[in-house]
């Protein structure tokens, strides 16, 4: 049976030696594939974000005419709407269709190949599993290895799809919205592009917000990926050993071993819980507030008649737009904790099959 490895590798030697497997899917025989795909999904969010620009304008010209109560122009747009909607909705159906079938094929290739290296080795697959620290590998691979493989492939394409966005309604903020003229105590200055200065202030307030309330929350998951494998893998000892499948010394304190990995389950889903409290707490009131911030802002220009009510609209839209662009990370801030975590788990994994092999060799 393996020994228990004596270094504890850092988390960017982890994430290097996860990548250096897990990117050869992107290599060889299944590249194009996966290539294809990735092309299908660059696609499918430019198209996806011209179709929001064309929502964001039809506001502006849907709410100009039920400010002027044209009933013509409010059927015209109307009749507008409607491709837009359908383009939209096929969008988002084709995005699903190609972001999953990518998530299924670099699974089930990263799962194979770890399958292979855990049960390869006839000495290794006879002793059932790896000491220590690595217990339960299939659970590893079963579980740890579809977050590894999932979580990117969202993450990534979100990440292009914000960039994109911002890059884009960026502009619709600074025509739109234009510069403020602000008179305080008989002092006068304009903000140029005040609502773009504005949502960039916001978003890195928010930043700052869900990274001193969940700065931990990395940790926090993968320690409880641990304490959960770790109790799969004492209830499976001990139910081996009540069917004679396995010869145990610890067979009767089996109830004592699971109640006390239980505990240590519950503790640090408690901690995880309140990490999530607080983090939902500040994503939970920007997206109550935004929108009403976006209108807010909005206001005084309104009031001076410098903008019309489809023109608020609009502008308010594209507020929210672009700050939950720039507020990727804080909304995927537990996504990426959890990827961090899982790809950690599949790393220590691959580095003890390496300690094996090298050992064997």
């Amino acid at each position: 049976m393996l020994t228990r490895i004596s270094f504890a590798p850092g988390e960017k030697r982890l994430l290097g030696r996860f990548w250096q497997s897990a990117s050869g899917y992107w290599r060889g025989p299944t590249a194009w594939v996966a290539w294809a795909l990735v092309l299908g999904l660059i696609i499918n969010v430019v198209l996806q974000l011209l179709t929001q620009y064309g929502l964001n304008f039809w506001n502006r010209d849907f709410f100009n005419a039920i400010g002027r109560k044209d009933q013509a122009e409010l059927l015209l747009q109307a009749f507008r709407f409607l491709p837009l909607a359908a383009a939209s909705i096929a969008l988002t159906v084709f995005s699903v269709w190609a972001r999953m079938t990518l998530q299924r094929s670099w699974r089930e290739w990263l799962s194979n190949r770890l399958y292979d290296d855990w049960l390869g080795g006839s000495r290794l697959a006879r002793s059932g599993r790896l000491a220590g620290h690595h217990e339960a590998p299939e659970y590893r691979i079963a579980d740890d290895a579809r977050v590894a493989t999932d979580l990117p492939i969202d993450l990534v394409t979100g990440l292009l799809q914000s960039l994109l966005t911002i890059g884009t309604f960026i502009g619709v903020l600074w025509s739109v919205g234009g510069d403020l003229q602000v008179h305080l105590d008989g002092l006068d200055f304009t903000l140029p592009g005040y609502l773009v200065l504005a949502v960039i202030a916001y978003s890195a307030l928010l930043a700052l917000g869900i990274w001193l309330t969940a700065g931990h929350l990395t940790r926090v998951i993968e320690e409880n990926k641990r304490m959960e494998a770790e109790l799969r893998a004492i209830g499976t000892h001990v139910r081996e050993g009540v069917e004679g499948k396995v010869i145990s010394e610890d067979r009767p304190n089996g109830r004592h071993a699971v109640v006390s990995a239980l505990k240590a389950v519950i503790a640090i889903w408690r901690i995880y819980c309140w990490q999530l409290m607080r983090m939902t707490l500040v994503t939970y009131t920007s997206l109550l507030v935004t929108p009403v911030i976006g209108l807010l802002l909005c206001l005084p220009k309104y009031l001076a008649d410098a903008l019309t009510l489809g023109e608020v609209v609009q502008a308010s839209a594209a507020f929210v737009v672009v700050q939950t662009a720039f507020n990727w990370f804080t909304d995927n801030y537990a996504k990426l904790a959890e990827w961090t975590a899982s790809a950690n788990r599949v790393a220590e994994l691959m580095l003890a099959l390496d300690e094996w092999h090298a050992t064997e060799s």
